[in-house]
């Protein structure tokens, strides 16, 4: 079963938009590239998230459905996502999101964002259980799942990709936002989002 709206308001009682053109194919690695919107686009956002991260939840639930029509269907900007868990609990997410279809990948953590209370701030939760029953709402079998939790290659990848945001653009916050090679940190609402891409857009030419 595909996470939709429909699904995840009976899930917990929240919603989500749709998801915008994704850049890769179903069968994609987990080690390849997540993103949103075209990559012809003149902006590129490199996004450093944490899937527990309140201030991530604002973000993409409060501006991404302001920035999905605006920038990121109208061609204006490309977001390319990458993990930077605070916590083993984002690293468990980070990794079963990664093990998801291509397609998958972007409403899977924007139902985690959507539903952050829910399965990881709940006082005595199992987090792994928690976290499956919002995998297998984006048809996530329990094989799958344990074994993406297993993968150590994975989560050394996701554990080496944040040693060099840290070592290489100083990242020690999330989000934090490389908009065309700039860092931009924090989560910013969507006029001050919305005026970094365009001056990126404008220095670009």
């Amino acid at each position: 079963m595909r996470i939709t709206r429909r699904s995840t308001l009976a899930l917990v009682g929240t919603a989500f938009l749709a998801p915008a053109a994704f850049g890769a194919d179903a069968a994609a690695s987990p080690f390849s590239q997540r993103s949103i919107g075209s990559p012809k686009a003149p902006v590129t956002a490199l996004e450093y998230f944490s899937l527990t991260c309140t201030h991530c939840a604002h973000f993409g639930n409060e501006v991404m459905p302001e920035v999905m029509p605006n920038l990121i269907d109208t061609g204006k900007l490309q977001i390319i996502y990458h993990d930077f868990p605070l916590d083993e609990v984002a690293l468990m997410a980070a990794q079963v999101a990664r093990c998801l279809p291509v397609a998958e990948y972007y409403p899977f953590i924007e139902a985690l964002f959507a539903s952050q209370d829910d399965w990881a701030f709940t006082p005595g939760i199992d987090y792994k259980e928690s976290i499956f029953k919002y995998a297998a709402l984006a048809g996530m079998d329990r094989p799958t799942y344990d074994a993406a939790l297993a993968n150590d290659k994975l989560k050394n990848f996701i554990l080496q990709g944040q040693q060099q945001a840290e070592t290489g653009y100083h990242i020690d916050a999330t989000p934090t936002f490389i908009i065309n090679g700039k860092v931009t940190p924090g989560a910013l609402e969507y006029p001050d989002f919305a005026a970094a891409v365009a001056a990126a857009a404008t220095a670009r030419g």
